[in-house]
């Protein structure tokens, strides 16, 4: 089993930056795969990154493709999401999840995940 705990959310304004972390806990964190998800109220969980276990490829949703950055330090069992340029339909709870399949190929259905942190908030004022 692998525990998750995203930390970093909080209140910013529009146009600014933040970042989130997921520390893991576990032997095997380095061999899975990581992603980030996100739940705006009223709303599907839905994709956002992802990033192999060795770090070398990452994968972006559309909507957060040239704003986000997602990035891991397994030696500190940690993956980052680097947000900049943050908009209001930023707004949600985040959530990292691990993908043990170890193919090679990144994810995108929550399914894919089998391990899950609570989520941290992110909230972007006007």
């Amino acid at each position: 089993q692998v525990q998750l705990e995203e930390s970093g959310g909080g209140l910013v304004q529009a146009g600014g930056s933040l970042r989130l972390s997921c520390a893991a806990s576990g032997r095997t964190f380095s061999s899975y795969a990581m992603g980030w998800f996100r739940q705006a109220p009223g709303k599907e969980r839905e994709f956002v990154a992802a990033i192999s276990w060795s770090g070398s490829t990452t994968r972006y949703a559309d909507s957060i493709k040239g704003r986000f950055t997602i990035s891991r330090d397994n030696a500190k069992n940690t993956v980052y999401l680097q947000m900049n340029s943050l908009k209001a339909e930023d707004t949600a709870v985040y959530y990292c999840g691990a993908d043990r399949s170890r193919g090679a190929i990144l994810r995108t259905p929550i399914g894919a995940y089998d391990y899950w942190g609570q989520g941290t908030q992110v909230t972007v004022s006007s």
